[in-house]
């Protein structure tokens, strides 16, 4: 198992993501056991490609934790937003 080995630059990783303001969300997914099973991260991105490539950047997926990374756009309705 890797992911303890990794989990210090992983975590190192969505720490600088969230100290520029772009996390919304981001935590461990947990099977029925309790155990990990992988991670959802909600972040602003200037556009699908830049999330993408913050994505494929995530140390847990360079190093082998993860075997791949899904990254969906999403649009905010709850909670709701103030108009500008």
């Amino acid at each position: 198992e890797r992911r303890p080995d990794v989990r210090p630059r992983h975590l190192d990783h969505i720490r600088r993501l969230d100290e520029d303001g772009q996390i919304r969300f981001a935590g461990p997914l947990k099977d029925d056991r309790g155990a990990p099973c992988g991670t959802v991260i909600v972040m602003e991105a200037e556009d699908l490609a830049r999330a993408r490539s913050v994505a494929e950047s995530d140390p847990y997926l360079l190093e082998g934790v993860f075997e791949a990374v899904e990254v969906f756009e999403s649009l905010q309705v709850f909670p709701e937003l103030e108009e500008q």
